[in-house]
């Protein structure tokens, strides 16, 4: 199938795409890679980033946006959620917590797939459930490894601050306590897709009385390994 289809915004838009999905590229790399002119390539993608298609790094350079991850929900087809459940089961019967996984959808955070603790006291989020991109340890992780402009407007009226997000960077996990419900701990990390991206953030959550008030220390390995193998299932084809 040809490359070109006669629409010139059109196929140079999707060349854009294309090289991005390599990772982040300046704006001399984009013309390099696709060898659209300067003023055109810079015009294409700063449009790509209006519609969230596109977004920049902390550095200014252009990467792959959010519109592209919450366009993939809708498909038929969710290897992330399909991949989720045997995971989120192990990571539940391996802390004795419920389990989730995060996907940012616009200005919220939504659990597409879930493991709950069979019994006793619990943090039950159902699948579908709407959360605040404000509050909670997945909401962290969803935003520390935002385009700058879009961490600045997430950090505005959050729970959170900008030296805890540049931790979770650091560490690569984030805990909360208390953030988006009182009582309730968190621990979550993220999971990335082919290109590298941060694309979803798996957690466990529970009471403060279970979790204890440094969850991170008893379960940050535990939570890692368990985004680390969702990211490895989404490389596979």
């Amino acid at each position: 199938m040809s490359h070109v289809s006669g629409v010139g915004v059109v196929d140079k838009s999707v060349a854009i795409l294309n090289a991005l999905e390599a990772g982040p590229a300046s704006l001399a790399e984009l013309v390099t890679g696709t060898g659209i002119a300067r003023p055109t390539a810079h015009r294409i993608a700063q449009a790509l980033v209006h519609h969230r298609l596109a977004a920049k790094d902390l550095q200014g350079r252009f990467m792959l946006g959010p519109r592209l991850v919450e366009l993939s929900a809708a498909t038929g087809e969710d290897r992330l959620t399909t991949a989720a459940g045997p995971i989120l089961i192990g990571l539940r019967d391996a802390t004795g917590e419920s389990s989730q996984v995060f996907r940012r959808q616009g200005d919220f955070r939504v659990c597409v797939a879930s493991a709950e603790r069979p019994v006793g006291l619990r943090d039950t989020i159902p699948v579908g459930t709407k959360l605040s991109m404000k509050a909670g340890s997945a909401a962290q992780v969803l935003l520390a490894w935002e385009d700058h402009g879009r961490l600045l407007d997430g950090l505005a009226n959050a729970r959170f601050t900008p030296t805890i997000l540049s931790a979770v960077r650091r560490r690569g996990w984030a805990q909360s306590l208390g953030e988006r419900e009182p009582g309730v701990s968190s621990v979550s990390a993220p999971v990335r897709g082919p290109s590298g991206r941060v694309v979803a953030a798996v957690s466990i959550s529970g009471p403060i009385e279970r979790l204890t008030r440094q969850p991170g220390r008893l379960y940050s390995e535990v939570v890692v390994q368990a985004a680390n193998a969702l990211s490895d299932a989404l490389k596979e084809r």
